[in-house]
């Protein structure tokens, strides 16, 4: 009589552990297909599991999946940005800018799917989805700077910097990576410095802060 290995326990998956199993399966798909190419059945395969258990979680179909799985990356990045308001600012920053990339080193598929929406699924509530990660990340960098009412120059700068970080990063990825995250980090950090420098220039409130930053260099 030979023995048999025990039989793996089945373990129904929480609904919550469910709806992340989809979600990361769709921003995989959407990362490398244009997501008006995904279908639900493909994001289905993907999961492992049948079409009606997709619609189950997401009864919208494919736009309610899409705008959950911006949503869900949204939130990711918007974390990164939270970080104690204690010591020097660039330090603060270095490190928001570390975890940032380290987000896009990981977890690529979800951070290209949330910057790289495709035509027939865009919709103003994508749009909003995507611009409330750039101003919450906006926000917490004004947060660090002191500053509660910033003028339309410093607001620009900042918002074009994230922007210009945006596209760093997906040009690393398509780079594999190179140079290397710390070296992309600091050199973010020190074009962060160098546009508040060249809009000081014209705007009071932004000279005022760069004075202030340059006891951190």
């Amino acid at each position: 009589m030979t023995s048999q290995a025990p039989t793996p326990a089945y373990r129904r998956l929480s609904v919550e552990e469910r709806r992340s199993q989809l979600l990361e399966a769709a921003l995989s798909l959407f990362a490398h297909r244009a997501p008006e190419e995904v279908s639900l059945d493909d994001v289905a395969e993907a999961a492992g599991v049948s079409r009606p258990l997709v619609y189950r979680y997401f009864p919208g179909g494919k736009q309610q999946l899409y705008e959950a799985a911006l949503m869900s990356a949204a939130d990711e990045l918007r974390d990164c940005f939270d970080e104690p308001e204690e010591g020097p600012l660039l330090p603060r920053l270095t490190r928001a800018v570390e975890r940032y990339l380290d987000f896009v080193g990981r977890h690529d598929a979800g951070f290209s799917a949330l910057l790289q929406g495709g035509s027939v699924v865009e919709t103003s509530r994508t749009t909003a989805i995507v611009d409330g990660v750039r101003r919450a990340a906006a926000e917490h960098i004004l947060r660090h700077l002191g500053v509660a009412e910033p003028g339309p120059r410093l607001w620009m700068t900042i918002r074009m910097w994230i922007t210009a970080v945006e596209a760093a990063s997906l040009i690393w990825l398509d780079e594999d990576k190179q140079p290397p995250l710390e070296e992309l980090r600091d050199w973010l950090v020190e074009q962060f410095v160098a546009v508040l420098t060249v809009t000081a220039r014209r705007d009071a409130q932004t000279d005022t802060l760069v004075q202030a930053l340059a006891a951190d260099l």
